[in-house]
């Protein structure tokens, strides 16, 4: 039997050396899986980047329909590095019997962790008052009072793993939660504390917006500018999913006007983000990493390597995104070739 061959998207090296540290690659070496990083950094793979490989880990790369080809060998595995796969044809996928894993497991903690770091900063002011040192205007820190957390209304966009998980994290403050998740079951949500409601009362209700929701054809803009207009001028809007879930335009319409007090925001609608959103004082932000820590990152990494390691034994992996994959054929027949 062949053994089984795992591919690394060569976007994870600077040079010689990984990105993100340890992901766990060391596991594919102690179970005797040859590995290797593609030869080429790419923005979208294509049939010759995937076909020397059964599985396939990976971070940045898109994956299009027109990464599969009739004539050229796939993997049976593609394993992302993350929960987002808004750039992965999952349909193209499934047809072709490769199976898409995500990591939820290891991004829930960090990504909750940071979430909760970006919304007391946001509350406290904190980069307004680092702004003030640095320039050296002491004289104004009482201009820029904070919001505690205690005692306010956090509204989830998105009661997912991971909105569950900072919902566990927000335990030690005395805040109300409410929740507008049409997927997320009344009996879970009851579990966690979570009120649901609808989009409006969500809007009109919140003091601090945190939107943990995926990116799909329902949530693109599900903050526009009626949902900001409906918001208290004394709230803030936190986004730490996907950018496209925000009408950027309209928050900084929003932010400029006095509409809401502030936002934090780690996504953006276009990334490098162009809009001019960092020229406002009110705004904290960071370039889609506030949750890359080596907690993420082995987390991660660990998650894939458990996704390729199942099908190196013949066994279907956890956190499929296209369910439909397990019963088509030639992902059956390739998971047969290794048990």
């Amino acid at each position: 039997m062949a053994p089984f061959r795992v591919g690394v998207s060569r976007d994870f090296l600077d040079g010689d050396r990984n990105v993100w540290g340890d992901i766990g690659l060391a596991r594919l070496d102690a179970a005797g899986v040859p590995w290797q990083y593609l030869p080429g950094d790419v923005a979208a793979f294509s049939p010759h980047d995937l076909a020397p490989y059964d599985g396939v880990l990976f971070a940045g790369p898109a994956v299009p329909a027109s990464a599969f080809a009739d004539d050229v060998p796939r993997p049976a595995v593609l394993a992302r590095f993350g929960v987002g796969y808004d750039t992965v044809d999952l349909a193209a996928c499934t047809a072709r019997g490769v199976a898409v894993t995500i990591t939820p497991d290891g991004a829930r903690r960090p990504v909750a962790t940071a979430t909760l770091a970006m919304l007391l900063a946001v509350l406290h002011n904190l980069v307004a008052k680092d702004r003030l040192v640095r320039e050296h205007k002491w004289a104004e820190r009482t201009n820029l009072m904070g919001t505690g957390l205690n005692g306010l209304t956090i509204g989830l966009v998105g009661v997912g793993n991971t909105g569950g998980e900072f919902v566990r994290l927000l335990a030690p403050f005395d805040v109300t939660i409410i929740g507008n998740d049409p997927f997320c079951p009344p009996e879970r949500a009851a579990e966690l504390g979570v009120r649901l409601v609808g989009r409006d009362e969500l809007a009109a209700t919140a003091d601090a917006v945190v939107i943990m929701a995926a990116l799909t054809h329902d949530t693109f803009h599900a903050v526009d500018a009626a949902f900001l207009a409906a918001m208290k001028p004394s709230a803030v809007v936190i986004n730490m999913a996907r950018g496209p879930i925000v009408d950027e335009q309209a928050l900084i319409g929003a932010l400029t006007s006095g509409g809401i007090r502030a936002a934090g925001l780690d996504v953006f609608e276009s990334e490098p983000q162009t809009s001019g959103i960092e020229r406002l004082p009110n705004v904290t932000l960071a370039p889609h990493s506030i949750a890359w820590t080596s907690e993420m990152s082995l987390g991660n990494g660990n998650s894939c390597i458990d996704a390729l390691l199942a099908v190196a034994a013949g066994q279907a992996p956890r956190f499929v995104v296209n369910r439909d994959v397990l019963t088509h054929p030639a992902f059956e027949q390739r998971l047969k070739e290794w048990r």
